[in-house]
């Protein structure tokens, strides 16, 4: 059972829930989903469906409940408590729970559920850190330190395991919720490693029917395009230092309001840059697998272990989340490595070839720590 209560579930998606839901399934398991009525609009806005049981797309049952009635919706979606919880708990007889996210009363009902049935194995998963999560004061004193500190710490001592996706997330749950060390087990978000054969296929296809060149060199940024993620500043910097014609940039993704105007003016002003709008999973699996060089200067995204997964160079910006994914597979941007130096540095490890090593590098960084074959098994032993 994968319990996202805490986080949305959302059909159709390649977030971390869905991914490894689809593993398990793939696995021979049976997969349920108790799951939030939390999802994506057209817009990629956050929205609500009604409360419902179907299967889902990732191959398991999904059954959303309704946030508590007696309160308010603002304060029943912080609290995170749900109608029915407990008894669908009973129902299912789980063996192995993974509760998504740390936030939730309904962490509460998973310990009441393993003192009635002590024998099933329950691993919480966490996302949060101090990028996404308490980040003002109401925030981060009452709701995360008296609300849901309180609740994971009574939960501690029924889990098997906290598993952390990222070494920020791992000193927020240590420093701040008071976790134990000895319960924390670093388990980024992965992706689906492909084999050279797939790899292959898809890149020759992919870079074809999007006019790249077997001699181009392709740079790739993708996702929520806003100020944080310094699409502005790529761009820029891009345009300054490469001159190739044989260099380009492709975005996918959706560009918001507040640079939407200056970049589709950077866009039109350099032929070599194209805008490719949104993809879905595969059609952005296909670009990264067309791409060289995945960029990514601001803001934490989930397409990062994707693009190593499809075997990308990468420039990502110097945080300590991003450093076990770069050794001599890309540039960490910071105050000594420059957006524009990165770019100049890249197509230099273009013309030497030298790119083709650090290509071998991020594949061999997605297969040992990204590979959701693999991490999928860690909750069923």
């Amino acid at each position: 059972m994968h319990m996202c209560l805490s986080c949305f579930y959302i059909d159709g998606y390649s977030y971390q829930e869905n991914e490894i839901v689809a593993q398990n399934v793939k696995d021979g398991h049976d997969v349920v989903v108790l799951a939030s009525t939390e999802t994506f609009n057209d817009k990629r806005e956050l929205d609500y469906l009604s409360a419902s049981s179907y299967m889902g797309s990732d191959g398991a049952r999904v059954i959303r409940f309704d946030y508590w009635k007696w309160l308010p919706h603002k304060i029943a979606r912080k609290i995170r408590g749900f109608h029915g919880i407990y008894k669908q708990l009973c129902a299912e007889k789980p063996d192995v729970v993974l509760f998504h996210g740390l936030c939730a009363w309904e962490l509460l009902s998973l310990i009441r559920y393993k003192k009635n049935f002590p024998d099933v194995r329950i691993y919480l998963d966490s996302h949060e850190d101090f990028n996404n999560s308490a980040r003002g004061f109401v925030s981060k004193f009452f709701l995360h330190y008296l609300f849901y500190r309180t609740i994971f710490r009574m939960s501690l001592p029924y889990v098997e395991k906290v598993l952390c996706i990222s070494k920020d997330t791992t000193l927020f749950v240590s420093d701040f919720y008071g976790a134990p060390d000895t319960l924390l087990e670093f388990f980024p978000l992965g992706g689906a490693v492909l084999s050279d054969g797939e790899y292959v296929g898809r890149r020759e296809r992919a870079r074809e029917q999007l006019g790249v060149k077997p001699e181009d060199l392709l740079f790739v940024q993708t996702g929520k395009m806003d100020s944080v993620k310094k699409i502005i500043e790529s761009l820029e910097a891009f345009s300054s230092v490469a001159t190739s014609a044989n260099v380009k940039f492709y975005l996918a993704g959706y560009l918001y309001d507040d640079i939407k105007e200056r970049a589709l003016e950077l866009i039109a002003s350099d032929d070599r840059i194209v805008y490719l709008g949104w993809n879905s999973t595969e059609d952005l699996r296909s670009l990264l697998c067309a791409a060289d060089v995945y960029v990514q200067p601001g803001s934490q995204s989930a397409t990062m272990q994707m693009s190593l997964c499809c075997r990308c160079v990468v420039m990502l910006d110097d945080v300590l989340s991003h450093k076990p994914f770069v050794t001599t597979n890309g540039w960490l941007l910071n105050a000594e490595m420059s957006l524009e130096r990165a770019f100049a540095e890249a197509v230099r490890s273009y013309e030497n070839r030298k790119i083709y090593e650090m290509s071998k590098e991020s594949h061999r960084i997605a297969a040992k720590l990204l590979d959701y074959k693999k991490l999928s098994q860690r909750i069923l032993v």
